[in-house]
């Protein structure tokens, strides 16, 4: 399974229109009340997201929608609102009983909460912070737990009072967290005792134990104890039952503003340094809980599961803030999702009556790979609704989901978003828009979106050029926590007055975007964006390493694989390569985590270098892809010189 280019993608012939057994049923039915609500936004993109913000509950009307002062955004301006309040309290009279989370692990165990329970555990965690911990608004807390409930929790805790939570990826290392941790300045880690994935027993504990020692501003650490007493407690570490126990189960959620940080998530950059995006509670919660709402349809007796770790932005908007924002149902699997058999999620979405099922195109192209008699042997009959999220998803992939899992009746929604815009921005809304394998489709109505050439002008269709915002929305990220310049530098000053995505596109002449991925020095593996400066760090400070470049090539199942580019030290022992790449690829895991470990490590005497210093990628990208090198190389200190060590 080859990706196709763009000119393959963009002469694909295939149109999906939405089937009129799903339009008779869908919330949004009409096309022409969709056209008309594209029209609002387009004429009036702040009266638009006005009126969707009144759908949430503020203690405290705003003042003002918009203030904009390039790059920076205010919404919302003297409204009070509070997310878990819009995420728990104002459903309870009319859906206290209703489920709010089902979780699974890989064992088969199962936990049922209703929205009334998960009330009850945030109010109690949300007591402990406040009166056990003296934590208060303007502190920042981490959380580095799996896919459990009480994440969820976790989150939710910290809103009600106005921490400002930092979720790491339960698969970051010590050093990962460290680093964030220091960032941010957190009072306090949440964290569980171990993790359990591929039959395998995470020791969360001791990562974060190992982390700690070098965060001065770290007061308390939580432990979730999973394994009961057989985790001993040591230093700053408290239970987290403990902890809670005799905290009320109805603790008040204090009337924030609307610009007070919610939280902030670390995603690599262009440079070595991940970067704190900043998000709001009032701008956030609106596009989280509006684009939930449209994208995916949601209405009362939907069982949603979207398969994101809480650790990356889509697990934050949708499967926390913008579902339980709904009051819809949301699963959770603690797990690998072909674990302990290929057909594991198929089995769950059976077992739970999944309706809504949100996954990664990476995911997808290794059920494909594992075959389709895995998905013929389970119903799916409760599925209704198909999304994809992370990476572009290449048409053939797009097929086999709609074909082999959706039964040709579910359409399928292509999203495409990022962690900085908070929500989804690009998307078909189901029951009203046509459909092409490999398209995201049009913007969402009240997003202004383009596609420029190198002059920040608009390309015409069929031409290619760089994806740019031209107009502030309520969940674009506020900054850069503790760096305005790096914020103000990497996403406004390319095209002044555009936000400037990263990513390539084409649009074709039905206004359809089609996504190429990312055109600077960032890659994107199995969904998750990886910098190429962080590799090349980790790997430099390895002893045995004199300099290191980092690129990506296509993989067919994780989209982009990394592969590293290395001269070692003089006098290394030329002999034991393949010890030392072994070695390479553990420390690299050890540094940042097992998401960043490279695929290959080539060895080299040299990299190709221009008279200015800079690696020229672009030739070591043909190489790792088996490609011979082309292009002009005339700016080379020492052209086609690249001398591999076998």
């Amino acid at each position: 399974m080859s990706e196709p280019t763009i000119d393959t993608v963009l002469n694909e012939k295939r149109v999906f229109p939405p089937s009129e057994a799903f339009r008779s049923k869908a919330a949004l039915g009409s096309t022409a009340e969709y056209e008309r609500m594209c029209a609002e936004g387009a004429n009036d993109p702040v009266a638009f997201w006005e009126k969707a913000a009144k759908q949430l509950h503020w203690f405290t009307p705003w003042d003002r929608a918009l203030e904009w002062k390039e790059p920076f955004a205010k919404w919302f301006i003297g409204g009070k609102i509070n997310a878990a309040y819009n995420c728990l309290d104002r459903h309870l009279d009319r859906h206290g009983e209703k489920l709010a989370l089902i979780w699974e692990g890989e064992d088969g165990s199962t936990v049922r909460w209703t929205y009334r329970e998960l009330h009850a555990h945030v109010c109690r965690m949300s007591a402990a912070l406040e009166n056990r911990l003296g934590l208060r608004p303007g502190d920042t807390a981490a959380i580095y737990m799996p896919l459990v409930p009480e994440a969820v929790v976790a989150m939710l805790a910290c809103a009600r009072v106005g921490v400002t939570h930092s979720v790491i990826f339960a698969g970051f290392s010590a050093h990962a967290i460290r680093d964030r941790v220091n960032d941010a300045g957190c009072r306090a880690v949440l964290t569980c005792d171990v993790g359990y994935r591929r039959g395998q027993v995470l020791d969360l504990q001791g990562t974060v134990r190992a982390a700690v020692t070098e965060t001065p501003s770290v007061e308390h650490v939580v432990v979730l104890r999973r394994k009961g007493s057989a985790s001993p407690l040591g230093g700053r570490e408290i239970d987290w039952v403990q902890l809670c126990e005799g905290q009320p189960a109805n603790h008040p959620a204090r009337e924030l503003d609307a610009e007070h940080p919610l939280f902030m998530l670390y995603t690599s950059g262009t440079t070595g340094k991940p970067k704190g995006i900043v998000h709001s509670t009032g701008g956030y919660l609106t596009g989280a809980a509006t684009t939930a709402k449209l994208v995916f349809d949601l209405k009362d007796g939907d069982t949603y599961w979207c398969t994101a770790d809480i650790g990356w932005v889509t697990g934050h908007s949708y499967l926390v803030y913008g579902i339980l924002a709904n009051a819809a149902t949301a699963v959770i699997y603690e797990g690998n999702l072909m674990h302990p058999h290929p057909a594991r999620i198929w089995e769950i979405v059976d077992k739970h009556r999944v309706t809504i099922l949100y996954t990664a195109p990476t995911a997808i192209r290794a059920f494909m790979r594992a075959g389709e008699e895995h998905p013929r042997k389970w119903n799916l009959d409760t599925l209704r609704l198909l999304g994809t999220v992370g990476e572009p998803i290449n048409p053939e992939a797009w097929m086999w989901y709609r074909d082999v899992i959706g039964r040709g009746r579910c359409p399928i929604v292509d999203t495409w978003w990022q962690t900085e815009t908070g929500s989804i921005l690009i998307a078909p809304l189901p029951g009203v828009t046509p459909t092409k394998p490999g398209s995201a489709t049009r913007a969402l109505p009240g997003i202004a979106a383009d596609i420029v050439d190198e002059q920040g002008k608009s390309c015409p269709a069929g031409a290619g050029g760089y994806l740019v915002i031209t107009h502030p929305w309520p969940s674009m990220l506020r900054g850069i926590h503790g760096d305005p310049a790096r914020y103000r530098e990497q996403y406004w000053s390319r095209f002044p007055g555009k936000y400037f995505t990263g990513d390539g596109a084409n649009r074709d002449a039905d206004g359809y975007f089609w996504i190429k991925g990312r055109v600077d020095d960032v890659l994107n593996v199995s969904g998750h964006r990886l910098g190429t400066m962080e590799i090349e760090s980790a790997l430099v400070s390895h002893p045995a390493v004199a300099e290191a470049a980092v690129v990506g090539r296509p993989d067919e199942l994780k989209g982009q694989a990394v592969v590293a580019f290395v001269i070692p030290r003089d006098g290394y022992d030329l002999g034991a390569l393949e010890e030392l790449r072994n070695a390479l690829k553990s420390h690299v895991t050890q540094e940042i985590g097992s998401i960043a470990r490279p695929d290959d490590i080539r060895f080299t005497k040299t990299l190709p270098k221009t008279r200015s210093g800079k690696i020229m990628r672009r030739l070591l990208k043909d190489l790792a892809a088996g490609r011979t090198a082309s292009g002009d190389t005339t700016t080379l200190e020492n052209p086609g010189l690249v001398e591999l060590i076998e």
